[in-house]
């Protein structure tokens, strides 16, 4: 049996992201803080899976920095350029919360590049699925600018790389992040050959995006697919939403290839997120996701980091989430469950998945 694919490169700890009290200038009133996006969450993770030598379960691979023609195809270059003067004059902002730091537009490119490696591994059958801990993040960048930490679209440049390269027709995009996944969305709303599923937070970053009712526009109508969950959202919850909403849609759908947007900020200790996951809830998901792939596109499936910004908890979830994938088990317990794997299920939350059913049933058979 092949390997799962990882994917990381010492250069994605070195973004500089700054410091910050919550995350912004504090008007000189409040002490300097480490930034939110910080290396640590990732480092911890290649760290453990160092720790545990879960690491020789999986088949390490060296990313390629993208081109910028590659990352062009979903950025426009007067964007792009001023991202480079950024990175070269040694910092700035490229948007809302989208810090460039010294190099960070050279690291963006090979961040890019890690989600292009770990494509064309799959759809060469070189492993049987890829995780990339590629940092900076990639979700909430849009086409002109960047926003929410993130500088270029990982998993947008990924899903337009793999259709012209393959000529894929059903490219899958599942983002399970806290936040929404409005960079993505945006590069996809009027598009049919990408299905673009969002489970999020409900009224969290960004502003007014991510609503159950926006459903795509023009050819892409009915191709996206945003469920909006209560705050205190658990295992649970999230596993009633793949059951009701995601497993029939995808079902459906039929994918070539699927794409994960892996934030994992939706766990219960998360600074930036008011969910309540588990590591073993983001097993859960990730093993539904890897069924899914076996069944409908030979098990190509590529995962890419995102949110996450617990620095002693993200490691145990992505842990469980390589663990899903790889379907070998590492012995590493997650020392904070402490008996909530299932967590509560409420009503507002069976109501929140009852109203996404009610709006994609003109689309779906739900």
């Amino acid at each position: 049996m092949k390997k799962t694919g990882f994917i990381w490169d010492e250069s994605y700890f070195w973004h500089q992201t700054g410091q910050g009290a919550l995350n912004s200038g504090s008007g000189g009133w409040i002490q300097a803080d480490t930034h939110a996006e910080n290396p640590e969450t990732k480092r911890r993770v290649k760290n453990l899976l160092d720790r545990s030598r879960f690491i020789k379960e999986l088949h390490q691979i060296e990313p390629r920095a993208a081109t910028r023609k590659e990352v062009e195809m979903n950025h426009d270059q007067t964007y792009l350029n001023c991202l480079k003067e950024l990175s070269d004059a040694g910092g700035g902002d490229a948007g809302e919360h989208a810090i460039v730091g010294p190099d960070s537009y050279e690291i963006a490119l090979l961040s890019a590049g890690g989600a292009l490696t770990a494509v064309d591994a799959v759809m060469k059958n070189e492993v049987q699925n890829a995780y990339t801990l590629t940092r900076p993040p990639g979700h909430h960048a849009e086409y002109e600018t960047g926003m929410g930490f993130c500088l270029m679209n990982n998993v947008a440049i990924a899903a337009k790389y793999a259709r012209e390269a393959y000529g894929l027709k059903r490219i899958l995009i599942l983002d399970w992040d806290v936040h929404h996944g409005n960079g993505t969305e945006s590069a996809f709303r009027s598009d049919k050959d990408v299905l673009f599923i969002s489970i999020h937070q409900e009224n969290i970053f960004p502003k007014n995006r991510g609503g159950i009712s926006y459903t795509g526009e023009a050819g892409g109508e009915g191709y996206t697919v945003n469920i909006e969950l209560p705050a205190g959202t658990g295992n649970e919850g999230y596993l009633q939403t793949f059951d009701k909403v995601i497993e029939p849609i995808v079902n459906q759908y039929q994918p070539e290839l699927i794409l994960i947007s892996a934030g994992q900020d939706p766990s219960r200790f998360d600074p930036l997120g008011r969910m309540l996951m588990t590591a073993g809830g983001f097993y859960d998901m990730a093993a539904r996701m890897k069924v899914l792939a076996e069944n409908h596109c030979n098990g190509r499936l590529v995962a890419l980091h995102e949110g996450g910004y617990s620095t002693a908890y993200v490691p145990f979830c992505t842990l469980r989430v390589l663990e899903a994938l790889s379907g070998k088990q590492s012995g590493v317990e997650d020392p904070f469950d402490q008996g909530y794997h299932e967590g509560p299920f409420y009503q507002n939350q069976a109501e929140a998945i009852h109203k996404v059913i009610e709006i994609q049933k003109q689309y779906w058979e739900l």
